[in-house]
């Protein structure tokens, strides 16, 4: 076992594999989490990402999942991965993997700037992967914004760390609280389709919060109320309480509940005129209203266009 702050180094670091004899250069550190640390590098021909594991163990499980995803039908689920070595520093062994630079911005990221309808449209896309991943025998496990990329160009989703994957039936290993359902006292942390299905949920509350929020004594009861009244989830609410309380379990059960309750919400309706206002005050507000009117039901119908563009030609 590696401590984190062990595992950084400095630009132009030269890394050389143990055992393949590749040589990779640190360009600039990227993140560190509870299993490691990546570094943007390169590896003479290619700009790639380098993760120095923090323990050798997890890393091997880790580079074990992505080569079984690399065989899936379909898009790729995460980066493709390139190498996997072990690096000798200063008497002792790091594990390291070589992958693919996904070049974006995180779901994190855009969550702060994005309308919550695009949330929707990445939340359609995740959960047809997700599903490829459950088909596979794994669920995700440690869900969340900071795991997830937009890829540039498109805005295809993609997963990052797969360190928290976990085989259907075993105990997760990683997690984070809010979007964990044993946190909230709403399941257990066995590994299945609906504990991934329930951080699906937990991501939406995010984005239409744009916050993450402490449990109260009724931590279920809560997160219903919630669902029920937040203006941005109400419209949706009956995919999500049948997602959070696990009455799903298949990731497209909720994608095509979550798509009929998008497909069936009403258009924007502009406020209704106080009757009390003056006559000529009326009519301008009136004629307002009407001048929105179209840009609304345009905006309406884009989106929904756009929805189901990706439903049937990317998804």
């Amino acid at each position: 076992m590696t401590d984190r702050d062990d595992l950084r180094f400095a630009a132009g670091t030269v890394i050389i594999g143990k055992w393949h004899r590749k040589q990779y250069r640190l360009v600039k550190w990227l993140g560190s989490g509870a299993q490691g640390t990546v570094y943007l590098g390169h590896d003479g021909t290619r700009t790639i990402a380098i993760k120095l594991a923090k323990d050798r163990a997890s890393l091997i499980s880790e580079v074990h999942v992505l080569q079984q995803f690399e065989t899936l039908q379909g898009g790729p689920l995460g980066p493709s991965l390139y190498d996997s070595d072990d690096w000798i520093r200063g008497g002792r062994t790091i594990g390291f993997c070589a992958m693919e630079y996904l070049k974006g911005e995180s779901l994190s990221s855009a969550l702060k700037r994005k309308p919550f309808d695009w949330v929707l449209v990445y939340m359609l896309q995740l959960l047809k992967q997700l599903s490829r991943l459950h088909q596979a025998g794994y669920i995700f496990g440690d869900l969340k914004p900071e795991n997830l990329i937009l890829m540039h160009p498109g805005h295809s989703i993609r997963c990052l760390d797969f360190g928290g994957v976990t085989r259907i039936g075993r105990s997760v290993r990683e997690y984070t609280e809010f979007f964990d359902r044993g946190y909230w006292g709403i399941g257990s942390r066995r590994a299945e389709p609906s504990y991934d299905l329930f951080s699906c949920v937990m991501i939406l509350i995010n984005a239409a919060l744009g916050k993450r929020i402490e449990r109260s004594r009724a931590p279920q009861q809560q997160l219903i109320h919630l669902i029920k009244t937040n203006p941005k989830l109400a419209t949706i609410h009956r995919p999500l309480l049948q997602g959070v309380q696990g009455h799903y379990t298949h990731a497209e059960e909720l994608r095509q509940a979550l798509l009929l309750e998008i497909m069936a919400s009403p258009q924007p309706v502009s406020p209704q005129v106080q009757p009390h206002r003056h006559r000529q005050q009326r009519h301008a507000i009136k004629r307002n209203q009407n001048s929105w009117r179209p840009a609304w039901a345009a905006a309406s119908v884009l989106i929904t266009a756009y929805i189901l563009f990706v439903v049937i030609y990317v998804m």
